[in-house]
């Protein structure tokens, strides 16, 4: 088939179409990538959730080992440093806070991922908004890397 004897509309949606297909949401591997954030949304909901359920090893796991915090404007870095500061959280038998994700955007790449949503105190008021990063790691697993709040 000659490609240049094709009506000029007919090209047009095939480069349409190739452009679609390279600008699409995927990675150059051959894995399947939600980009409409729901697995994001997920983590983020079952990574509140270790709070209200007091489960503190389990909050540790959706923590990359190289992940910073910010208290503030002072950056925690690493797991070693995240914990020290993250267990007073875990002490009484209920959370001093909650959160939920009303924003994931996701990058066409797969690998990284934001969320962002209100804070709220034991009583439901919004004590401010938390913003995490998120990376798919090389396991499959969605971790936080960088969590700051205001």
């Amino acid at each position: 088939m000659n490609i240049s004897k094709l009506p000029y509309g007919i090209m047009i949606a095939l480069v349409f179409l190739i452009m679609l297909g390279i600008f699409s949401c995927s990675p150059t591997s051959h894995e399947i990538v939600n980009c409409d954030g729901s697995v994001v949304e997920a983590r983020e909901v079952a990574f509140a959730k270790t709070m209200e359920d007091r489960n503190f090893n389990a909050f540790l796991s959706f923590v990359s080992t190289e992940a910073v915090f910010f208290n503030g404007n002072e950056p925690l870095r690493g797991h070693d440093a995240i914990t020290q500061a993250w267990a007073p959280f875990f002490e009484a038998e209920t959370a001093p806070f909650s959160w939920q994700p009303d924003v994931i955007e996701v990058l066409e790449s797969g690998r990284l991922a934001l969320s962002s949503g209100p804070v709220r105190g034991e009583s439901g008021e919004i004590l401010g908004r938390f913003n995490s990063i998120w990376r798919k790691d090389n396991d499959g697993q969605w971790r936080v890397v960088f969590d700051k709040g205001s």
